[in-house]
């Protein structure tokens, strides 16, 4: 390694993911697991059962203070006001152009006491801009709790029979996007919050981050869910489980060159609370008629996988925009994509082109999310 090189952070669970044989990766700065057994059968167990993934990577901003909510409202397009203790929300700070500084979920621990969750690869930049722009408002203290925390993603149609295994508290009373202190693996305290990023059920749990209990819990929670046929999953998995979902991921769907309404992410930027980081450029993008690209789900009618970057053409040959993502979707059998083109070639059902290795390749619009999860019957 030159010494130019920083060194990858690794989680407290790196030497569990090594002794597993899972393949690592370099995903924003750090040293993660992409699979374990493969992606495939990762995908899978979380549709039909259930998986573990390891998100410690993740960034925790804590606002703290008298005006905390007047902070997060200032930082955040979504309306914290309507958070009660105890939930949380999708939300995104913004530049003052309307385009991403990331996607996060703000969580309500307390009264004067706010949880923002914001993505790995992003981590520093988001402290800085948060610094940046509470700076020196009285009653607001900003707090990086990002390397306090291991956290877990159980995911899948059995996560809950899974983790119910391993706490007293009652689960199936945590409403989605809500979330609870309680124990798990006799450890007190734990944040059990109903939230992912996999489309399907599921649990986060937030534990100390120190070694010997991170790995404590991570065999714990396996052997819980062995009945069910959990599995470990990396990030391969997680990125095609996100896009089978049609959530969008920091650096594709969404980054500091794309507007919030491009993104069709407009109905969580509340225009009509307290202003709000680009809430004038969200106002004029409106005031407009609207935005000029749309986010857009592609089904590939022809053989071939569009992947990230590939670029996009009218029938008639005429280039309308790239591929942000592009997978195969493992349980639905079928190749998609998401890409920006421009409105006025968004319409449902229109025929696209997918440029993959110099030859033009048919997809076809269609709705997203490409996966809903199967509702529980009653």
């Amino acid at each position: 390694m030159s010494e130019l090189q920083t060194p990858l952070r690794k989680t407290a669970l790196n030497g569990t993911h090594r002794a597993a044989k899972a393949k690592m990766v370099d995903f924003g700065g750090w040293d993660m697991p992409v699979e374990y057994t493969g992606l495939i059968a990762e995908h899978m167990a979380v549709r039909t059962g259930v998986g573990l993934f390891d998100v410690s990577h993740m960034g925790d901003i804590q606002l703290r203070g008298p005006n905390s909510l007047a902070a997060v409202q200032q930082l955040c397009m979504n309306d914290a006001s309507k958070l009660a203790v105890g939930q949380a929300q999708y939300s995104a700070m913004l530049y003052p152009n309307g385009t991403f500084v990331d996607d996060v979920v703000v969580h309500k621990l307390s009264a004067n006491d706010y949880l923002i969750v914001i993505n790995a690869g992003t981590r520093e930049k988001d402290v800085q801009w948060v610094r940046q722009v509470i700076g020196g408002m009285p009653g607001a203290h900003v707090n990086d709790f990002s390397d306090y925390y291991t956290q877990l993603a159980i995911q899948g149609p059995r996560a809950m029979e899974t983790l119910q295994k391993l706490t007293p508290v009652d689960l199936s009373a945590i409403k989605n996007y809500w979330f609870v202190w309680g124990q798990v693996c006799g450890l007190h305290n734990v944040m059990i919050a109903r939230t992912g990023y996999t489309g399907e059920d599921g649990f986060e749990i937030y534990i100390p981050s120190d070694v010997p209990t991170s790995e404590r819990v991570w065999n714990e929670v396996l052997a819980a869910g062995a009945e069910f046929g959990m599995v470990p999953c990396g990030l391969g998995a997680r990125n095609t489980l996100r896009l089978e979902a049609g959530m969008a991921l920091y650096g594709h769907e969404i980054s500091d060159t794309i507007n919030v309404m491009e993104a069709g992410l407009g109905r969580y930027a509340k225009l009509d609370k307290p202003e709000f980081v680009g809430r004038e450029a969200l106002v004029a993008v409106e005031a407009a008629g609207g935005p000029k690209r749309k986010l857009v789900g592609l089904e590939m009618i022809e053989r071939g996988i569009g992947r990230d970057g590939y670029p996009m053409f009218t029938l008639d040959g005429e280039k309308i925009g790239e591929i942000t993502s592009g997978s195969p979707a493992p349980f639905l059998k079928k190749n998609i994509a998401l890409a920006y083109v421009p409105v006025e070639h968004s319409a449902l059902e229109t025929e696209l082109a997918v440029e993959i290795r110099g030859q033009k390749v048919k997809a076809r619009i269609v709705p997203t999310p490409f996966y809903k999860k199967p509702k529980k019957s009653t």
